[in-house]
């Protein structure tokens, strides 16, 4: 750059008709100028690295968000089957432990039993046979001892297929739970694979934009629009109470929520229980129609059910949307599945 911008300068002069000479310190000034303004005519030119705007990394998250959050409701699935699985188990653990005491004490008694009656460890049974002369004595004791050692046998059984019963009912759930821990380790892995991408992204926000706060206001109507009173009044003014809390992904409360840990929350203040995935929740919750809703029915979102929010009136609701966004209102929007009503 520095060699071809100055040749403009290397002319005979109008002045004095004779070059000048290459060390001449006008020349030299002159061609530093040029080659200066050269540089930055080409700097001006090149296409500067275009910053992505807000809405552009908001869509960058949202992309990201929808691989993230149906792993999650996954994730939330699999921990309560995990959960329910361990207790069943635990359950029959209990049942099986005094069945094997059982099984031990009558295997002592028989040992026992056998022991004295056949190395004469005690007279009570050959004592009374040997001082007996009448062979139809010795006879009926023998029969007695068979019918004893018949009935040990068949006491002894029976614990033992019912010890059987309940260990052949466990050994399956065993199995699963070595299978459920699994699949739950995997699921927890790639949510925290996803959520280091989005906190990527909210770091990128934060950078180049100095906030992440693109949010407005998390309540820009009344929440609820309208009291339904009984066990939806519960739900819905509890959900309201949440606004402004953390997203937290497998989180049911107090502190923090995803979306169907804050529904299960809400509707749990007035005594329905719900499970912590939002699919097993549509599930358990009557269908209604848009024209029906009142606040505290629940709103799912997509084909696969990854996402719930609460319905608080005038076509708002409140749910747990996403990684670095606090529970807040939003408009019904698009996207919906269906309309459910618990209790």
């Amino acid at each position: 750059m520095a060699t071809s911008a100055p040749r403009r300068y290397l002319r005979w002069s109008s002045r004095d008709h004779r070059r000048k000479s290459p060390h001449d310190p006008s020349r030299v000034l002159t061609a530093l100028v040029a080659a200066t303004t050269g540089v930055g005519l080409l700097l001006v030119a090149a296409p500067a690295q275009a910053q992505p705007t807000v809405a552009e990394i908001e869509s960058q998250i949202d992309e990201v968000w929808a691989e993230l959050e149906p792993t999650i409701e996954r994730h939330n699935a699999v921990r309560q089957d995990l959960a329910a699985k361990k207790k069943q188990a635990d359950e029959l653990q209990k049942k099986i432990k005094p069945l094997q005491i059982q099984i031990d004490l009558a295997m002592d008694r028989v040992s026992e039993f056998a022991a004295r009656s056949y190395k004469g460890g005690s007279p009570s049974v050959f004592n009374a046979i040997l001082t007996n002369g009448k062979p139809t004595h010795l006879a009926d004791q023998l029969e007695l001892l068979d019918q004893f050692a018949r009935r040990q046998a068949r006491d002894v059984q029976a614990v033992v297929d019912l010890r059987n019963e309940y260990a052949a009912k466990k050994a399956p759930l065993d199995d699963l739970i070595v299978e459920l821990t699994s699949t739950e380790a995997q699921l927890a892995a790639k949510a925290k694979e996803i959520d280091a991408e989005v906190d990527r992204l909210q770091d990128l926000r934060l950078e180049a934009y100095g906030s992440t706060n693109t949010l407005g206001s998390l309540r820009p109507a009344p929440c609820p629009a309208t009291y339904p009173g009984g066990a939806a009044g519960k739900a819905v003014t509890f959900a309201c109470a949440q606004i402004g809390k953390p997203y937290v992904w497998g989180s049911a409360g107090p502190g923090s929520y995803d979306c169907s840990g804050l529904t299960l929350a809400a509707w749990a203040q007035a005594g329905v229980t719900l499970p912590h995935n939002a699919a097993r929740q549509r599930q358990m919750t009557a269908n209604v129609s848009r024209d029906e809703l009142r606040p505290g029915d629940l709103i799912f979102y997509y084909s696969g059910l990854s996402h719930v929010g609460m319905y608080v009136g005038n076509g708002w609701i409140v749910h747990a949307s996403q990684a670095g966004e606090p529970v807040q209102m939003r408009k019904i929007g698009s996207s919906v599945h269906s309309y459910g009503r618990p209790g």
